[in-house]
């Protein structure tokens, strides 16, 4: 259906090293949004829906600022806080789309390129269950292996079981035949957790999607039932808990340097 937006079927991983060892794996799948097709998919696929609802659906107010029609605006707005000031930038969103009308998205990355297809700069978009969404901005640094590897200091709260002096370290491999999305938090100790992305392209139609139905039904419910299941069994393992302290702003953003 789309040369740009894409499905991708793969799995998540995370991986606790402190202070007590614990793993996950789950099989998911992501929805990639090129923010230029997103309408022609709402009239062209009868499972899909842009801000209506339908089987599958992307609505505008499940990010950025939660205004509906004014995601492109804020992410050039953004993208010129980062100095990248262009009205031509190709923006492919990578999330969980809703399902029957639920959706929770942990992270969402907004890869935005040139016409050429040059990555010029992620956006990181973390939510977490406190409706609170924090976004990070990062010029983009492509490494010799086509990955994109970047850091940068944690600045929302995202669990009860992760202290907030942390840093992120990105290592992504963008968007082909095949998408990975690494992220190791680290404290001043060293190594605390990895998170994990992999998946492989599939087409965005309807075929695809009934697949994915039948394939991973009710998957954005099973998102929030496993964060809560594994929330309990790290209580169980003793591991300590964070309090959450509420943000400053629901809503917030940062423009960080890539190092």
């Amino acid at each position: 259906m789309s040369g740009t937006s894409a499905l991708y079927a793969g799995t998540v991983v995370h991986a606790r090293q402190r202070p007590k060892r614990h793993s996950l794996r789950y099989r998911v799948f992501s929805m990639l949004i090129d923010l230029d097709d997103v309408e022609n998919l709402d009239r062209s696929l009868k499972l899909f829906g842009y801000n209506r609802r339908g089987v599958f659906s992307f609505w505008d107010k499940d990010h950025g600022s939660g205004e509906t029609g004014a995601l492109r605006t804020w992410v050039e707005d953004h993208l010129r806080q980062a100095g990248i000031d262009r009205t031509d930038t190709r923006i492919r969103i990578l999330c969980y789309p809703r399902m029957f009308g639920y959706v929770f998205n942990p992270l969402t990355i907004y890869f935005c390129e040139d016409p050429d297809g040059r990555l010029l700069a992620l956006l990181y978009e973390v939510c977490n269950t406190f409706k609170e969404r924090h976004t990070y901005i990062i010029p983009a640094a492509g490494a010799s292996d086509g990955a994109v590897r970047h850091s940068c200091a944690k600045a929302m709260y995202v669990s009860p079981f992760v202290p907030m002096d942390c840093t992120y370290d990105f290592d992504i491999t963008p968007p082909g035949e095949r998408v990975r999305i690494d992220i190791h938090e680290r404290d001043a100790d060293g190594p605390l957790l990895f998170a994990g992305f992999a998946g492989r392209r599939k087409p965005l139609d309807d075929r695809g999607l009934l697949k994915m139905l039948v394939t991973y039904p009710l998957m954005t419910l099973k998102v929030v039932a496993g964060i809560h299941w594994e929330a309990f069994r790290l209580w169980r393992k003793g591991v300590p808990i964070h309090r959450h302290r509420p943000a400053a702003k629901p809503i917030a953003s940062s423009v960080e340097t890539a190092v």
